[in-house]
């Protein structure tokens, strides 16, 4: 076995039972890897630097192929409701057939870590049969000091061989593509998919798992600092704008995606960014497209033209194109990570029904309840005969990566809510003066406006109303806003129209909300909406 690179020699493949007679790429950095993917034919170069690969039949996650190991240790814990279990006996064959796999071939190997907080950092190895895919990790995880590779121990190891195809009978698997992971030995085994964003989602499934019972509160979100320590969280499904919110010149950006809350403050859990380029240009967000155009960023699926210029406005082969690079590639980013404490949390939605007000105060446990809830809406499609919205709950904004019930997250979400004094605003980036196809977007200015009301303070000093329909305080005017705007029923021609698309909306999320209700407290079911209304 031919080893090459910065390795950690207390801890080989070998001690790990991968035996393989090929070369074996410890820790490479990006100009190797780069090599190393043209060179076997893996990706190609863009005009302007980047490395540009495509991912095949998989173009995003395989929720339905994802798998958790059920054991004495997992029985009990695992939300199963949310998660598909996996024998004991079925894992194992996996995993032996797929070291048996890795014998002969060449491997990539990168030692990172997830987590910014070393009191609660994740030390991850990754496997890897690509060179790209070794790129794309070593972007997207923390890379630690080449000093302390040396002494590198992983906690967590990720296996991720795209061209094992997995056995349904002999692995407990749907498909050929499977995704299982061991939480109690902390293995996870990716195979049959060559989307790299399965390995980055899976170092967010582990930590969701393991952070919980230290107290710390893994968050599916992202994450600024203002010049006075003011951190702010935002939650959001796709499509919401937590990444265009958080990029704020004046604010110095945490991550992008995935953080954690402890007694430390929040922490990032990335290094790096992976960031949705579809219909991406240099003039709505200027710092992502940058990065498209330097050495080192990965691009997943974009097309590029006959002079390997990249054109974002093309979806031909996934609306789901994406960059990943990293962290210190964004000009104001944080160096280390880390912040205080939240003062502000922001939950995005993205209200296709119009119903929604641009924002809202929400008590702690009406912040529970839309964390819960986690509501977005997308809009209506290309099919024929669909012409309204649909709505999607996810709860904790990110049910897929959740193994714990939602209830766990959500009430250590309201103890450090209630510990820390946070601000919770609920912020809809989405229609206003109709639903979808007769309203218009939210404008960004008003919401940027509204934000920056909300991080500095000065929102709270409003006056407020009680919306009818969902009982949280909206403010009634605010310096720079239409005062209208703030109003939904009075951006409709027709207020009756109105009136019936908002109870629509919360009947969808009384009947969401009712998996919850024997697990949380009465003040929280008691922040429903619509529950006034029709007490009366």
């Amino acid at each position: 076995m031919q080893e090459l690179g910065v390795r950690n020699p207390a801890l080989g493949l070998t001690e790990m039972g991968i035996n393989t007679s090929g070369a074996v790429r410890y820790n490479f950095a990006a100009e190797a890897l780069y090599e190393e993917a043209l060179g076997r034919g893996e990706a190609v170069k863009t005009a302007h630097g980047a490395l540009r690969a495509l991912t095949g039949q998989h173009t995003g996650r395989s929720p339905k192929d994802k798998f958790v190991v059920r054991d004495e240790n997992t029985d009990g814990a695992i939300w199963w409701d949310n998660n598909k279990a996996v024998s004991r006996e079925h894992f194992d064959a996996l995993h032996a057939d797929m070291l048996a796999h890795a014998a002969g071939r060449d491997l990539f190997v990168q030692d990172l870590v997830g987590g910014a907080d070393r009191d609660y950092a994740l030390p991850t190895r990754v496997i890897t049969e690509l060179a790209w895919h070794s790129l794309f990790i070593r972007n997207l995880l923390i890379r630690p000091e080449e000093k302390d590779l040396a002494a590198f121990a992983p906690k967590l190891t990720i296996i991720d061989l795209p061209t094992f195809k997995a056995d349904p009978a002999r692995h407990g698997a749907r498909t050929e593509t499977m995704i299982a992971c061991d939480l109690t030995r902390g293995i996870v085994l990716i195979a049959g998919t060559y989307y790299a964003g399965e390995m980055k989602k899976s170092v967010f499934t582990v930590l969701n798992w393991l952070l919980p019972s230290e107290k710390v509160m893994p968050m599916h979100c992202s994450a600024n600092v203002g010049p006075a320590g003011d951190a702010a969280v935002f939650f959001g499904l796709s499509g919401t704008g937590k990444t265009t919110l958080s990029a704020d010149p004046n604010r110095t950006l945490i991550g992008d995606d995935e953080h954690g809350w402890g007694e430390n403050g929040i922490f990032n859990f990335e290094g790096g960014c992976y960031a949705k380029t579809i219909r991406l240009s240099a003039e709505a967000e200027p710092e992502i497209y940058a990065t498209t155009q330097r050495f080192g960023t990965v691009l997943e699926n974009v097309v590029l033209d006959a002079n390997g210029v990249p054109d974002f406005n093309d979806g031909s082969l996934t609306e789901n194109t994406r960059c990943a690079y990293p962290l210190h590639f964004i000009p104001n980013a944080s160096e280390t990570g880390r912040a205080p404490h939240p003062k502000t949390i922001i939950m995005l939605t993205a209200d296709a029904f119009g119903v929604m007000p641009p924002i809202a105060k929400l008590t702690p446990d009406q912040a529970m309840y839309h964390f819960l809830s986690g509501y977005t809406a997308k809009v209506a499609g290309t099919e024929r005969g669909v012409t309204e919205p649909e709505a999607t709950f996810s709860t904790c904004f990110g049910a897929p990566f959740m193994p714990r019930h939602p209830t766990v997250y959500g009430n250590l979400l309201k103890e450090l809510i209630a510990e820390h004094g946070v601000d919770c605003w609920l912020v809809n980036t989405g229609w206003t003066g109709g639903a979808y196809g007769e309203g218009r977007r939210m404008p960004i200015k008003a919401t940027r406006t509204l934000l920056a009301a909300a991080l500095d303070g000065s929102l709270k000093d409003a006056l407020f109303r009680r919306d009818d329909n969902f009982g949280f305080q909206v403010p009634v005017s605010v310096p720079g806003v239409d005062t209208k705007i703030l109003d939904p029923r009075s951006t409709w021609a027709n207020g009756a129209a109105y009136d019936k698309q908002a109870q629509k909306l919360v009947d969808m999320f009384i009947t969401n909300f009712e998996k919850f209700e024997d697990q949380v407290d009465g003040s929280v079911r008691d922040a429903a909406p619509g529950l006034k209304v029709a007490a009366e």
